[in-house]
């Protein structure tokens, strides 16, 4: 049975009808982020609200995650809307962590607190850890 608050099941998952609405949007949406012209705010603001209806209450499964990988601005969206009890649940946890320690690195070489082999300076200098 269809939830007329949220249009998904019952069950949180999402069925075809829904799916093709997700697509839909999600389309649209990535054609407004890659525009070559301006795009007007109110355009963009109502796709993304509709968007953001049609996410609520959806269960992640895997046509989810599907249309996610080949519409990245509506996984983003996906993302900012669960963030709150999710964190980036779409971004792989290797490359997140990858790309937190090569800032803290590169960080560390523009503060000049390391060298690129990782060791400190030898001049006295110390930087909070």
């Amino acid at each position: 049975m269809r939830n007329p608050d949220s249009g998904a099941l019952d069950d949180g998952t999402v069925d075809g009808e829904r799916l093709a609405v997700l697509a839909t949007l999600s389309d649209v949406l990535e054609r407004l982020e890659r525009s070559a012209v301006p795009i007007d705010a109110a355009q963009y603001r109502a796709v993304v609200a509709r968007l953001a209806r049609e996410l609520a209450g959806v269960r992640p499964n895997a046509a989810l995650y599907a249309l996610f990988a080949a519409r990245p601005a509506a996984a983003e969206l996906y993302e900012n809307l669960n963030y709150g009890h999710a964190g980036l649940c779409l971004r792989p946890l290797e490359a997140a962590l990858g790309a937190e320690m090569a800032a803290r690195q590169a960080i560390g070489r523009a503060c000049g607190a390391t060298r690129p082999g990782g060791s400190r300076r030898s001049d006295g200098a110390s930087s909070a850890a």
